[in-house]
Protein backbone atom coordinates (compact mmCIF):
# COMPACT_ATOMS: atom_id res chain seq x y z
CA UNK A 1 0.00 0.00 0.00
CA UNK A 2 3.07 2.68 1.02
CA UNK A 3 4.56 1.48 -2.31
CA UNK A 4 1.53 2.20 -4.55
CA UNK A 5 1.29 5.82 -2.79
CA UNK A 6 5.20 6.38 -3.08
CA UNK A 7 5.03 6.01 -6.63
CA UNK A 8 1.90 8.34 -7.06
CA UNK A 9 3.70 11.05 -5.60
CA UNK A 10 6.95 10.40 -7.60
CA UNK A 11 5.24 10.11 -10.62
CA UNK A 12 2.96 13.36 -9.72
CA UNK A 13 7.05 15.04 -9.44
CA UNK A 14 8.07 13.92 -12.75
CA UNK A 15 4.98 14.46 -14.91
CA UNK A 16 5.63 17.83 -15.79
CA UNK A 17 9.44 17.28 -16.04
CA UNK A 18 8.38 14.61 -18.74
CA UNK A 19 5.60 16.99 -20.61
CA UNK A 20 8.35 19.46 -20.76
CA UNK A 21 10.98 17.05 -22.26
CA UNK A 22 8.89 15.65 -24.66
CA UNK A 23 7.45 19.30 -26.10
CA UNK A 24 10.78 20.28 -26.54
CA UNK A 25 11.82 16.78 -28.60
CA UNK A 26 11.46 16.51 -32.56
CA UNK A 27 8.73 14.90 -33.56
CA UNK A 28 10.88 12.03 -34.78
CA UNK A 29 14.51 11.13 -33.99
CA UNK A 30 17.16 8.59 -34.73
CA UNK A 31 16.62 5.01 -33.98
CA UNK A 32 19.84 4.51 -31.56
CA UNK A 33 19.78 0.75 -30.85
CA UNK A 34 17.42 -1.79 -31.15
CA UNK A 35 15.69 -3.27 -28.32
CA UNK A 36 16.74 -6.83 -27.20
CA UNK A 37 16.12 -9.38 -24.34
CA UNK A 38 19.09 -8.64 -21.75
CA UNK A 39 19.62 -12.79 -22.16
CA UNK A 40 20.77 -12.70 -25.34
CA UNK A 41 23.47 -10.52 -24.84
CA UNK A 42 25.10 -12.91 -22.92
CA UNK A 43 28.15 -14.53 -24.85
CA UNK A 44 28.84 -16.74 -22.74
CA UNK A 45 25.88 -18.86 -23.24
CA UNK A 46 26.21 -21.42 -26.30
CA UNK A 47 22.16 -22.25 -26.29
CA UNK A 48 22.88 -25.95 -25.97
CA UNK A 49 22.48 -28.48 -23.87
CA UNK A 50 22.03 -31.93 -23.82
CA UNK A 51 19.08 -34.11 -25.42
CA UNK A 52 18.54 -35.70 -21.80
CA UNK A 53 15.19 -34.35 -21.05
CA UNK A 54 14.06 -36.21 -24.61
CA UNK A 55 13.39 -39.51 -22.14
CA UNK A 56 11.80 -38.57 -19.33
CA UNK A 57 8.45 -39.55 -19.80
CA UNK A 58 5.39 -39.90 -17.22
CA UNK A 59 6.44 -43.15 -16.32
CA UNK A 60 10.04 -42.25 -15.88
CA UNK A 61 8.74 -40.16 -13.62
CA UNK A 62 6.58 -42.74 -11.80
CA UNK A 63 9.66 -44.51 -11.10
CA UNK A 64 11.97 -41.45 -10.05
CA UNK A 65 12.60 -43.06 -6.73
CA UNK A 66 15.00 -45.52 -8.95
CA UNK A 67 17.27 -42.64 -9.98
CA UNK A 68 18.43 -41.46 -6.76
CA UNK A 69 21.35 -40.31 -9.01
CA UNK A 70 18.37 -37.92 -10.94
CA UNK A 71 16.17 -35.38 -8.52
CA UNK A 72 13.44 -35.51 -12.13
CA UNK A 73 10.76 -33.66 -10.65
CA UNK A 74 10.41 -30.58 -7.47
CA UNK A 75 10.07 -32.97 -4.32
CA UNK A 76 12.65 -35.30 -5.90
CA UNK A 77 9.27 -38.13 -6.68
CA UNK A 78 5.74 -37.75 -6.41
CA UNK A 79 5.68 -38.92 -2.59
CA UNK A 80 6.74 -35.17 -1.76
CA UNK A 81 9.15 -36.81 1.07
CA UNK A 82 12.33 -34.74 0.13
CA UNK A 83 14.13 -37.95 0.53
CA UNK A 84 17.23 -39.53 -1.58
CA UNK A 85 18.45 -42.64 -1.00
CA UNK A 86 22.21 -41.63 -2.23
CA UNK A 87 24.66 -42.47 0.74
CA UNK A 88 28.28 -41.28 -0.45
CA UNK A 89 27.99 -38.15 2.14
CA UNK A 90 27.16 -39.67 5.37
CA UNK A 91 27.49 -38.66 9.22
CA UNK A 92 30.84 -39.95 9.19
CA UNK A 93 32.42 -37.34 6.32
CA UNK A 94 30.21 -34.74 6.14
CA UNK A 95 32.55 -32.29 7.83
CA UNK A 96 34.81 -32.79 4.70
CA UNK A 97 32.50 -31.20 2.14
CA UNK A 98 33.67 -28.54 0.06
CA UNK A 99 32.77 -26.40 -2.50
CA UNK A 100 32.21 -28.00 -5.84
CA UNK A 101 31.03 -24.78 -7.56
CA UNK A 102 29.03 -21.86 -7.84
CA UNK A 103 26.43 -19.98 -10.33
CA UNK A 104 25.24 -16.65 -9.50
CA UNK A 105 23.49 -14.03 -11.69
CA UNK A 106 22.57 -10.97 -10.14
CA UNK A 107 19.52 -8.56 -11.31
CA UNK A 108 20.30 -6.63 -14.22
CA UNK A 109 17.65 -3.76 -15.20
CA UNK A 110 14.35 -2.47 -13.87
CA UNK A 111 12.69 -5.30 -12.41
CA UNK A 112 9.26 -5.87 -10.98
CA UNK A 113 8.72 -6.02 -7.07
CA UNK A 114 13.04 -5.07 -6.85
CA UNK A 115 13.15 -5.03 -2.73
CA UNK A 116 11.68 -8.83 -2.37
CA UNK A 117 13.25 -10.58 -4.75
CA UNK A 118 15.00 -13.86 -4.03
CA UNK A 119 16.47 -17.08 -4.71
CA UNK A 120 14.00 -20.05 -3.60
CA UNK A 121 13.77 -22.42 -6.13
CA UNK A 122 14.38 -26.11 -6.37
CA UNK A 123 17.08 -27.22 -8.85
CA UNK A 124 15.71 -30.11 -11.27
CA UNK A 125 18.78 -32.70 -12.53
CA UNK A 126 18.81 -35.08 -15.47
CA UNK A 127 21.77 -37.40 -16.04
CA UNK A 128 23.83 -34.10 -15.79
CA UNK A 129 22.32 -31.27 -16.94
CA UNK A 130 20.64 -28.84 -14.34
CA UNK A 131 17.40 -27.01 -15.10
CA UNK A 132 16.57 -24.20 -12.67
CA UNK A 133 14.40 -20.72 -12.65
CA UNK A 134 15.09 -17.63 -10.77
CA UNK A 135 13.01 -14.48 -9.94
CA UNK A 136 11.91 -11.78 -12.53
CA UNK A 137 11.56 -14.50 -15.53
CA UNK A 138 15.13 -16.01 -15.91
CA UNK A 139 15.39 -19.99 -16.57
CA UNK A 140 19.19 -21.47 -16.99
CA UNK A 141 20.41 -24.96 -17.77
CA UNK A 142 23.96 -25.79 -16.44
CA UNK A 143 26.14 -28.69 -16.29
CA UNK A 144 25.72 -30.31 -12.76
CA UNK A 145 29.37 -30.98 -13.07
CA UNK A 146 30.60 -27.92 -13.03
CA UNK A 147 28.12 -25.21 -13.13
CA UNK A 148 28.72 -23.86 -16.74
CA UNK A 149 26.15 -21.98 -18.46
CA UNK A 150 24.39 -24.56 -21.18
CA UNK A 151 21.34 -21.86 -22.34
CA UNK A 152 19.34 -19.16 -20.24
CA UNK A 153 16.05 -17.69 -20.98
CA UNK A 154 14.36 -14.68 -19.52
CA UNK A 155 10.18 -13.87 -20.11
CA UNK A 156 9.56 -10.30 -20.19
CA UNK A 157 7.82 -9.34 -16.89
CA UNK A 158 5.44 -6.37 -16.67
CA UNK A 159 7.03 -3.39 -13.77
CA UNK A 160 4.11 -3.08 -12.68
CA UNK A 161 2.74 -6.54 -12.25
CA UNK A 162 1.49 -6.80 -8.56
CA UNK A 163 3.22 -9.66 -6.71
CA UNK A 164 2.09 -10.53 -3.03
CA UNK A 165 5.23 -11.56 -1.63
CA UNK A 166 8.32 -11.24 -3.31
CA UNK A 167 9.28 -11.59 -7.15
CA UNK A 168 10.68 -15.19 -6.82
CA UNK A 169 9.95 -18.43 -8.38
CA UNK A 170 10.42 -22.28 -7.23
CA UNK A 171 11.38 -24.23 -9.75
CA UNK A 172 10.29 -25.65 -13.59
CA UNK A 173 9.38 -29.33 -14.55
CA UNK A 174 11.12 -31.38 -17.07
CA UNK A 175 9.57 -34.07 -19.41
CA UNK A 176 9.37 -34.77 -23.28
CA UNK A 177 12.03 -32.52 -24.04
CA UNK A 178 10.27 -30.04 -22.13
CA UNK A 179 11.33 -27.50 -19.33
CA UNK A 180 7.42 -25.91 -17.83
CA UNK A 181 8.08 -22.55 -16.03
CA UNK A 182 5.47 -20.66 -14.35
CA UNK A 183 5.85 -16.58 -14.87
CA UNK A 184 5.53 -14.04 -12.40
CA UNK A 185 2.85 -12.69 -14.31
CA UNK A 186 0.76 -16.19 -14.85
CA UNK A 187 1.93 -17.14 -17.98
CA UNK A 188 2.45 -21.34 -18.68
CA UNK A 189 5.85 -21.52 -20.92
CA UNK A 190 7.45 -24.67 -22.63
CA UNK A 191 10.77 -24.47 -23.63
CA UNK A 192 12.67 -26.40 -25.15
CA UNK A 193 15.15 -28.02 -23.34
CA UNK A 194 17.88 -28.33 -25.49
CA UNK A 195 18.17 -25.12 -26.84
CA UNK A 196 16.00 -22.68 -24.34
CA UNK A 197 13.41 -21.93 -27.21
CA UNK A 198 10.07 -21.12 -26.55
CA UNK A 199 7.53 -24.06 -27.82
CA UNK A 200 4.44 -22.72 -26.84
CA UNK A 201 2.98 -20.00 -24.65
CA UNK A 202 -0.40 -20.09 -22.35
CA UNK A 203 -1.85 -17.25 -20.11
CA UNK A 204 -3.55 -19.03 -17.08
CA UNK A 205 -3.70 -15.99 -14.54
CA UNK A 206 -5.18 -12.68 -15.12
CA UNK A 207 -2.54 -9.97 -13.56
CA UNK A 208 -4.63 -6.97 -13.78
CA UNK A 209 -6.66 -8.89 -10.93
CA UNK A 210 -3.92 -9.40 -8.47
CA UNK A 211 -2.98 -12.98 -10.41
CA UNK A 212 0.41 -14.03 -10.52
CA UNK A 213 2.21 -17.17 -10.40
CA UNK A 214 5.49 -18.39 -8.12
CA UNK A 215 4.72 -22.35 -8.64
CA UNK A 216 7.01 -25.06 -9.98
CA UNK A 217 4.98 -27.23 -12.69
CA UNK A 218 3.80 -30.51 -12.13
CA UNK A 219 3.92 -32.95 -14.81
CA UNK A 220 1.55 -35.88 -14.42
CA UNK A 221 0.53 -38.30 -17.68
CA UNK A 222 0.18 -35.89 -20.22
CA UNK A 223 -0.82 -32.97 -18.26
CA UNK A 224 1.43 -30.10 -17.11
CA UNK A 225 -0.70 -28.92 -13.83
CA UNK A 226 -0.42 -24.63 -12.66
CA UNK A 227 -1.40 -22.79 -9.58
CA UNK A 228 -1.92 -19.58 -9.63
CA UNK A 229 -0.91 -16.96 -6.45
CA UNK A 230 -2.57 -13.55 -5.26
CA UNK A 231 -5.19 -14.72 -2.77
CA UNK A 232 -4.33 -11.45 -0.50
CA UNK A 233 -5.89 -9.75 -3.88
CA UNK A 234 -9.30 -10.81 -3.90
CA UNK A 235 -9.22 -13.28 -6.33
CA UNK A 236 -10.62 -17.39 -6.56
CA UNK A 237 -8.12 -19.74 -6.61
CA UNK A 238 -7.87 -22.50 -9.06
CA UNK A 239 -5.27 -25.23 -10.40
CA UNK A 240 -5.46 -25.45 -14.02
CA UNK A 241 -4.07 -28.71 -16.46
CA UNK A 242 -2.17 -28.30 -20.26
CA UNK A 243 -1.31 -30.92 -22.65
CA UNK A 244 2.39 -31.41 -22.51
CA UNK A 245 2.77 -31.51 -26.19
CA UNK A 246 0.60 -28.43 -27.59
CA UNK A 247 -0.35 -26.22 -24.61
CA UNK A 248 -3.76 -26.80 -25.15
CA UNK A 249 -5.91 -26.26 -21.71
CA UNK A 250 -7.60 -29.46 -20.55
CA UNK A 251 -9.35 -28.28 -17.47
CA UNK A 252 -9.64 -25.77 -14.51
CA UNK A 253 -10.65 -26.79 -10.98
CA UNK A 254 -12.18 -23.97 -9.21
CA UNK A 255 -10.96 -23.84 -5.65
CA UNK A 256 -13.92 -21.70 -4.47
CA UNK A 257 -17.53 -23.31 -5.32
CA UNK A 258 -20.10 -20.94 -5.96
CA UNK A 259 -23.35 -20.74 -3.97
CA UNK A 260 -25.31 -23.75 -6.07
CA UNK A 261 -22.27 -26.13 -5.97
CA UNK A 262 -21.13 -28.32 -3.09
CA UNK A 263 -19.81 -25.80 -0.66
CA UNK A 264 -21.20 -22.98 -1.33
CA UNK A 265 -23.29 -22.52 1.38
CA UNK A 266 -20.27 -22.13 3.45
CA UNK A 267 -19.40 -18.55 2.35
CA UNK A 268 -22.50 -17.39 4.15
CA UNK A 269 -23.76 -14.74 0.60
CA UNK A 270 -24.14 -15.01 -2.26
CA UNK A 271 -20.83 -12.80 -3.17
CA UNK A 272 -17.96 -13.67 -0.95
CA UNK A 273 -17.18 -16.44 -3.26
CA UNK A 274 -16.22 -14.72 -6.38
CA UNK A 275 -12.82 -12.85 -4.11
CA UNK A 276 -12.83 -16.11 -1.49
CA UNK A 277 -8.75 -16.88 -2.35
CA UNK A 278 -7.70 -20.37 -1.62
CA UNK A 279 -5.25 -19.61 -4.22
CA UNK A 280 -2.33 -22.72 -5.08
CA UNK A 281 0.58 -21.63 -5.06
CA UNK A 282 2.83 -24.54 -3.52
CA UNK A 283 2.90 -27.71 -5.87
CA UNK A 284 1.01 -30.74 -5.45
CA UNK A 285 1.97 -34.50 -4.98
CA UNK A 286 0.66 -37.36 -6.82
CA UNK A 287 -0.23 -41.44 -6.03
CA UNK A 288 0.25 -43.02 -9.16
CA UNK A 289 -1.10 -46.27 -7.71
CA UNK A 290 -4.59 -44.21 -6.41
CA UNK A 291 -4.14 -41.94 -9.33
CA UNK A 292 -4.66 -38.83 -6.92
CA UNK A 293 -3.42 -35.53 -7.55
CA UNK A 294 -2.94 -34.09 -3.45
CA UNK A 295 -3.13 -29.86 -3.59
CA UNK A 296 -3.17 -27.33 -1.42
CA UNK A 297 -4.66 -24.43 -1.51
CA UNK A 298 -4.42 -21.17 0.58
CA UNK A 299 -6.42 -18.68 3.01
CA UNK A 300 -9.92 -16.83 2.50
CA UNK A 301 -10.11 -13.30 1.74
CA UNK A 302 -10.14 -10.48 3.30
CA UNK A 303 -7.52 -11.95 5.26
CA UNK A 304 -8.76 -10.86 8.79
CA UNK A 305 -12.47 -9.64 8.58
CA UNK A 306 -13.94 -13.17 8.55
CA UNK A 307 -17.82 -11.26 9.45
CA UNK A 308 -17.88 -10.62 5.16
CA UNK A 309 -17.53 -14.49 4.31
CA UNK A 310 -19.22 -16.47 7.41
CA UNK A 311 -19.01 -20.23 7.25
CA UNK A 312 -16.25 -22.54 6.65
CA UNK A 313 -15.27 -20.94 3.71
CA UNK A 314 -14.54 -23.94 1.81
CA UNK A 315 -12.39 -24.80 -0.03
CA UNK A 316 -9.57 -22.48 1.42
CA UNK A 317 -7.03 -24.45 3.63
CA UNK A 318 -7.04 -27.71 2.35
CA UNK A 319 -5.75 -30.38 1.09
CA UNK A 320 -8.14 -31.12 -2.30
CA UNK A 321 -7.40 -35.19 -4.03
CA UNK A 322 -8.23 -34.62 -7.52
CA UNK A 323 -8.69 -36.76 -10.32
CA UNK A 324 -5.34 -35.65 -12.64
CA UNK A 325 -7.40 -36.19 -16.27
CA UNK A 326 -10.41 -33.95 -15.32
CA UNK A 327 -9.93 -31.90 -12.32
CA UNK A 328 -12.99 -33.53 -10.47
CA UNK A 329 -12.35 -33.63 -6.23
CA UNK A 330 -12.46 -36.79 -5.04
CA UNK A 331 -12.08 -35.91 -1.24
CA UNK A 332 -10.77 -32.96 0.89
CA UNK A 333 -9.51 -32.01 4.18
CA UNK A 334 -9.74 -28.59 5.52
CA UNK A 335 -6.96 -27.55 7.84
CA UNK A 336 -8.51 -24.30 9.08
CA UNK A 337 -12.03 -23.71 8.90
CA UNK A 338 -12.95 -19.86 8.83
CA UNK A 339 -9.34 -19.17 8.93
CA UNK A 340 -9.05 -15.47 10.06
CA UNK A 341 -4.90 -15.08 10.57
CA UNK A 342 -3.86 -16.05 7.03
CA UNK A 343 -2.66 -19.59 8.12
CA UNK A 344 -2.39 -20.72 4.17
CA UNK A 345 -2.53 -24.57 4.03
CA UNK A 346 -0.79 -24.67 1.08
CA UNK A 347 1.98 -26.36 2.24
CA UNK A 348 3.21 -29.70 1.08
CA UNK A 349 1.51 -32.91 1.53
CA UNK A 350 4.15 -35.95 1.87
CA UNK A 351 2.65 -39.38 0.93
CA UNK A 352 4.28 -42.49 2.79
CA UNK A 353 2.67 -46.06 4.02
CA UNK A 354 2.59 -46.76 7.74
CA UNK A 355 1.77 -50.59 9.15
CA UNK A 356 -0.49 -50.99 5.81
CA UNK A 357 -1.79 -47.70 5.50
CA UNK A 358 -1.47 -45.27 2.68
CA UNK A 359 -1.42 -41.84 4.90
CA UNK A 360 -0.77 -38.04 3.88
CA UNK A 361 1.28 -35.72 6.54
CA UNK A 362 1.16 -32.04 6.51
CA UNK A 363 2.51 -29.67 8.87
CA UNK A 364 0.16 -26.50 8.43
CA UNK A 365 0.88 -22.80 9.18
CA UNK A 366 -1.71 -23.50 11.77
CA UNK A 367 1.19 -25.30 13.92
CA UNK A 368 -0.56 -28.61 14.08
CA UNK A 369 0.92 -31.83 12.44
CA UNK A 370 -1.81 -33.78 10.75
CA UNK A 371 -1.97 -37.53 9.32
CA UNK A 372 -4.66 -38.56 7.11
CA UNK A 373 -5.83 -41.65 5.42
CA UNK A 374 -5.06 -40.51 1.97
CA UNK A 375 -6.74 -42.95 0.25
CA UNK A 376 -10.28 -41.23 1.73
CA UNK A 377 -9.19 -37.95 3.42
CA UNK A 378 -10.10 -39.73 6.68
CA UNK A 379 -8.35 -37.98 9.84
CA UNK A 380 -5.69 -40.31 11.64
CA UNK A 381 -4.16 -37.54 14.53
CA UNK A 382 -3.04 -33.71 14.87
CA UNK A 383 -0.39 -32.86 17.03
CA UNK A 384 1.15 -29.47 18.05
CA UNK A 385 4.80 -28.50 16.66
CA UNK A 386 5.55 -25.14 18.08
CA UNK A 387 3.16 -23.22 20.03
CA UNK A 388 -0.37 -21.86 19.32
CA UNK A 389 -2.51 -19.08 21.60
CA UNK A 390 -5.30 -18.67 18.09
CA UNK A 391 -6.48 -22.34 19.18
CA UNK A 392 -6.42 -25.89 19.25
CA UNK A 393 -7.40 -29.02 17.34
CA UNK A 394 -8.04 -32.28 19.25
CA UNK A 395 -5.62 -34.58 18.64
CA UNK A 396 -8.18 -37.58 18.38
CA UNK A 397 -10.76 -36.30 16.20
CA UNK A 398 -9.37 -32.81 14.80
CA UNK A 399 -12.18 -30.92 16.10
CA UNK A 400 -10.91 -27.03 15.60
CA UNK A 401 -11.65 -24.67 18.90
CA UNK A 402 -10.86 -21.22 18.54
CA UNK A 403 -9.03 -19.04 21.51
CA UNK A 404 -8.38 -15.85 19.96
CA UNK A 405 -9.53 -13.58 16.85
CA UNK A 406 -7.66 -9.96 15.43
CA UNK A 407 -9.59 -7.26 17.07
CA UNK A 408 -9.72 -3.54 16.29
CA UNK A 409 -7.60 -2.73 19.02
CA UNK A 410 -4.85 -5.25 17.82
CA UNK A 411 -4.35 -9.11 19.75
CA UNK A 412 -1.39 -10.92 20.26
CA UNK A 413 -1.09 -14.21 18.41
CA UNK A 414 0.68 -17.48 18.23
CA UNK A 415 2.10 -18.16 15.51
CA UNK A 416 2.23 -14.65 13.31
CA UNK A 417 1.34 -14.61 9.59
CA UNK A 418 4.18 -16.49 8.54
CA UNK A 419 2.49 -19.45 10.63
CA UNK A 420 4.46 -22.17 12.48
CA UNK A 421 5.89 -23.72 9.56
CA UNK A 422 5.91 -20.84 6.53
CA UNK A 423 3.48 -21.88 3.50
CA UNK A 424 6.89 -22.18 1.05
CA UNK A 425 9.58 -24.35 2.61
CA UNK A 426 8.93 -28.00 3.01
CA UNK A 427 9.45 -30.83 5.53
CA UNK A 428 10.71 -34.23 4.35
CA UNK A 429 10.79 -37.84 5.41
CA UNK A 430 12.92 -40.69 5.95
CA UNK A 431 11.84 -44.36 5.08
CA UNK A 432 15.02 -44.97 6.56
CA UNK A 433 14.65 -43.02 9.96
CA UNK A 434 11.03 -43.32 9.94
CA UNK A 435 11.08 -40.00 10.58
CA UNK A 436 9.50 -36.47 9.53
CA UNK A 437 11.49 -33.03 9.93
CA UNK A 438 9.92 -29.65 9.34
CA UNK A 439 11.43 -26.33 9.85
CA UNK A 440 9.74 -24.35 12.50
CA UNK A 441 9.11 -20.83 13.04
CA UNK A 442 8.16 -19.48 16.56
CA UNK A 443 6.99 -16.51 16.74
CA UNK A 444 4.14 -13.87 17.95
CA UNK A 445 1.98 -11.29 15.96
CA UNK A 446 -0.59 -8.62 16.84
CA UNK A 447 -3.67 -8.77 14.53
CA UNK A 448 -5.37 -6.11 13.70
CA UNK A 449 -9.22 -6.12 11.82
CA UNK A 450 -9.52 -2.97 9.97
CA UNK A 451 -10.85 -1.51 6.17
CA UNK A 452 -11.96 -4.08 3.96
CA UNK A 453 -12.75 -2.12 0.59
CA UNK A 454 -12.26 -3.92 -2.30
CA UNK A 455 -10.78 -2.22 -5.22
CA UNK A 456 -9.23 -4.64 -8.33
CA UNK A 457 -5.70 -5.55 -8.50
CA UNK A 458 -5.03 -3.89 -4.53
CA UNK A 459 -4.53 -6.16 -1.14
CA UNK A 460 -7.26 -6.83 0.56
CA UNK A 461 -6.28 -7.73 3.75
CA UNK A 462 -8.91 -6.56 6.02
CA UNK A 463 -6.76 -5.64 8.33
CA UNK A 464 -3.30 -6.04 9.46
CA UNK A 465 -0.20 -7.42 11.17
CA UNK A 466 2.72 -6.41 13.22
CA UNK A 467 5.85 -8.59 13.84
CA UNK A 468 8.93 -6.42 14.49
CA UNK A 469 8.52 -5.96 18.08
CA UNK A 470 7.97 -9.61 18.80
CA UNK A 471 10.52 -12.23 19.65
CA UNK A 472 11.10 -14.72 17.14
CA UNK A 473 13.16 -17.97 16.54
CA UNK A 474 12.89 -21.70 15.28
CA UNK A 475 13.90 -25.24 15.01
CA UNK A 476 14.85 -27.69 12.74
CA UNK A 477 12.40 -30.67 14.51
CA UNK A 478 11.92 -34.33 14.15
CA UNK A 479 8.92 -36.33 14.43
CA UNK A 480 7.50 -39.49 14.69
CA UNK A 481 4.31 -39.92 12.59
CA UNK A 482 3.59 -43.09 14.21
CA UNK A 483 2.50 -41.76 17.45
CA UNK A 484 3.22 -37.96 16.96
CA UNK A 485 6.23 -37.91 19.05
CA UNK A 486 8.87 -35.06 19.10
CA UNK A 487 12.15 -37.15 18.42
CA UNK A 488 14.78 -34.29 18.73
CA UNK A 489 14.65 -30.64 17.96
CA UNK A 490 17.98 -28.42 17.30
CA UNK A 491 17.40 -24.71 18.29
CA UNK A 492 17.84 -21.86 15.89
CA UNK A 493 18.23 -18.46 16.32
CA UNK A 494 16.24 -17.08 13.94
CA UNK A 495 13.24 -18.33 11.90
CA UNK A 496 13.45 -21.67 10.48
CA UNK A 497 12.43 -20.79 6.60
CA UNK A 498 14.38 -23.48 4.18
CA UNK A 499 13.37 -26.49 3.30
CA UNK A 500 14.55 -30.00 4.10
CA UNK A 501 16.22 -32.41 2.37
CA UNK A 502 16.84 -36.01 4.07
CA UNK A 503 19.32 -38.81 2.71
CA UNK A 504 19.95 -41.94 3.26
CA UNK A 505 23.47 -41.29 4.67
CA UNK A 506 21.50 -40.58 7.90
CA UNK A 507 21.93 -36.77 7.26
CA UNK A 508 19.25 -33.77 6.94
CA UNK A 509 19.87 -30.79 5.62
CA UNK A 510 18.79 -27.37 5.81
CA UNK A 511 19.57 -23.66 4.91
CA UNK A 512 19.22 -20.59 7.54
CA UNK A 513 18.13 -17.40 7.61
CA UNK A 514 22.02 -16.32 8.31
CA UNK A 515 23.17 -17.42 5.50
CA UNK A 516 24.08 -20.66 6.84
CA UNK A 517 23.73 -24.04 4.98
CA UNK A 518 23.63 -27.21 7.28
CA UNK A 519 23.77 -30.84 8.05
CA UNK A 520 22.20 -32.50 10.63
CA UNK A 521 22.48 -35.97 12.39
CA UNK A 522 18.96 -37.69 11.47
CA UNK A 523 18.68 -39.79 14.21
CA UNK A 524 19.91 -37.47 17.06
CA UNK A 525 19.84 -33.92 15.62
CA UNK A 526 23.35 -33.01 16.10
CA UNK A 527 24.34 -30.54 13.90
CA UNK A 528 27.44 -31.74 12.21
CA UNK A 529 28.33 -29.35 9.43
CA UNK A 530 27.65 -25.52 8.19
CA UNK A 531 29.07 -23.54 5.62
CA UNK A 532 28.24 -19.41 5.73
CA UNK A 533 26.47 -18.72 1.31
CA UNK A 534 26.46 -14.94 2.35
CA UNK A 535 22.79 -14.32 1.71
CA UNK A 536 19.74 -15.86 3.98
CA UNK A 537 18.09 -19.56 2.93
CA UNK A 538 14.84 -19.73 1.99
CA UNK A 539 15.02 -22.56 -1.00
CA UNK A 540 15.04 -25.96 -1.29
CA UNK A 541 18.53 -28.25 -1.07
CA UNK A 542 18.81 -30.97 -3.19
CA UNK A 543 21.38 -33.80 -4.38
CA UNK A 544 22.30 -35.86 -7.22
CA UNK A 545 24.89 -37.62 -8.20
CA UNK A 546 27.32 -37.43 -11.81
CA UNK A 547 29.95 -40.07 -12.70
CA UNK A 548 29.41 -41.77 -8.93
CA UNK A 549 30.25 -38.64 -7.34
CA UNK A 550 27.46 -37.24 -4.77
CA UNK A 551 26.61 -33.16 -4.94
CA UNK A 552 24.38 -31.03 -2.77
CA UNK A 553 23.24 -28.06 -3.91
CA UNK A 554 21.45 -25.08 -2.40
CA UNK A 555 20.17 -21.86 -3.93
CA UNK A 556 21.19 -19.09 -1.70
CA UNK A 557 19.20 -15.48 -1.82
CA UNK A 558 16.65 -13.96 0.89
CA UNK A 559 14.26 -12.36 -0.47
CA UNK A 560 10.15 -12.82 -0.81
CA UNK A 561 7.88 -11.73 2.06
CA UNK A 562 10.72 -10.86 4.90
CA UNK A 563 8.45 -8.35 6.71
CA UNK A 564 5.88 -11.47 7.58
CA UNK A 565 8.53 -14.15 7.75
CA UNK A 566 11.75 -12.59 9.83
CA UNK A 567 11.25 -8.78 9.83
CA UNK A 568 14.67 -8.24 12.21
CA UNK A 569 15.96 -9.75 9.12
CA UNK A 570 14.64 -7.12 6.69
CA UNK A 571 18.52 -5.54 6.62
CA UNK A 572 20.06 -8.67 6.64
CA UNK A 573 22.84 -8.86 3.50
CA UNK A 574 21.53 -9.68 0.21
CA UNK A 575 22.34 -12.32 -2.90
CA UNK A 576 21.88 -14.67 -5.54
CA UNK A 577 24.20 -17.70 -5.98
CA UNK A 578 23.64 -21.53 -6.34
CA UNK A 579 26.40 -23.27 -4.07
CA UNK A 580 26.76 -26.96 -4.97
CA UNK A 581 29.15 -29.25 -2.62
CA UNK A 582 31.04 -32.29 -2.93
CA UNK A 583 33.47 -34.78 -0.90
CA UNK A 584 37.38 -33.60 -2.20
Amino acid sequence: MNRTINCTRLFSFLLPVLVAACADAPETGPETQQAMPIASLNAASPGQAPPVAQAVTSERLVRARSEPHNWLTYYGAYDGQRFSSLDEIRTGNVKNLKVAWTFQHAPMTLMAAHPTYGFEATPIVIDGVMFISGWNGYVWALDATNGKLLWEYQHAVPLDTPLCCGNINRGVAVARGKVFYATPDAHLIALDAMSGDVAWEKVFGDIRAGETATVAPLVVKNLVLVGASGGEFGVRGHIDAFDVDTGKRVWRHYTIPRPEEPGGETWGNSEAWQRGGGTTWITGTYDPELDLVYWGTGNPGPDFRGNLRPGANLFTNSVLALDPDDGTRRWHYQWTPHDLWDYDGVGENILFDRDGRKLLAHFDKNGHLFILDRTNGEFVRAVKFTETTWGDIDPNTGAMTVHLRPTPEGTEIKPGPSGGKEGFPHAAYSPKSGFLYVPVIENTATFKTGPADFKEGQPWWGGDVETLDHPQSGALKAFDPATGREVWASSSEYPMAGSVLATAGDLVFSGQLDGHFAAWDARTGEQLWRFQTGSGIHSSPITYSVDGRQYVAIPSGWGGWIAGIAPKMMGAPRGAALFVFSLP
